[in-house]
């Protein structure tokens, strides 16, 4: 396992609970996607906790104050096509005006390596804070290519997070990228010969879209 102190797990009980409704084979399409877009909301909270913030002056109904704000440029959220998708609308609940950018990768069925097939990030990237979604951390390929290419990019203050992770996926995204947080909704066990998280919930892509 990585270094703990850059790998955040969650142990909320509403985030372990709505997982393992996820894991469920019964749970339908309708119900994963939304519960994908909560466990994602409550991670966002606390991988957002270290905002910039600064003080403006508003006028309440009693008096004006000094109150604080998040500061600097809006924060974007990045997506690791096409299943971290599910991850951005629970994060837009929190921060609603935070940019979105795209980042496309497929798996080589044999080797299981990413290959880019699109990336579109906001400017100026090097200005924001930058949540890279996706919902599983398997190999951990996906994960370091899309960092790769956002530090390419000009990204500097980078965070990872997921739903669920294989240790051989945060092991090899850590060790590429140590200065990245990474935070984890659970923990699985390891990774089959077809480099599946096990026990896992299955392709997320496949069941936030109900394709097959």
């Amino acid at each position: 396992m990585a270094d703990m102190d850059h790998v955040i797990i969650m142990d909320h009980p509403l985030i372990k609970h709505k997982i393992s409704m996820l894991r469920d084979i019964h749970t339908g399409t309708n119900e994963f996607r939304t519960l994908v877009g909560e466990i994602a909301m409550l991670e966002a909270f606390e991988a957002l906790r270290d905002l910039p913030m600064e003080n403006r002056e508003v006028e309440t109904p009693l008096e004006k104050a000094m109150v604080p704000y998040i500061s600097g440029k809006k924060m974007a959220i990045v997506p690791i096509l096409r299943a971290g998708l599910g991850m951005v609308d629970g994060v837009l609940t929190l921060v609603p005006t935070a940019k979105v950018g795209h980042i496309g990768l497929y798996r080589d069925p044999k080797t299981h390596e990413p290959h880019e097939y699109y990336c579109k990030l906001p400017a100026p990237i090097e200005q924001r804070t930058i949540l890279v979604v996706d919902p599983m951390l398997a190999t951990g390929g996906s994960g370091v290519e899309a960092v790769d290419f956002i530090k390419q990019h000009g990204g500097k203050k980078i965070k990872f997070m997921c739903i669920l992770a294989a240790p051989e996926g945060i092991k090899r995204l850590h060790e590429a990228h140590p200065d990245v947080q990474i935070y984890v909704g659970c923990v699985d066990r390891e990774l089959n010969e077809d480099a599946y998280i096990c026990p896992g919930l299955g392709d997320a892509g496949d069941r936030i879209f109900g394709t097959k």
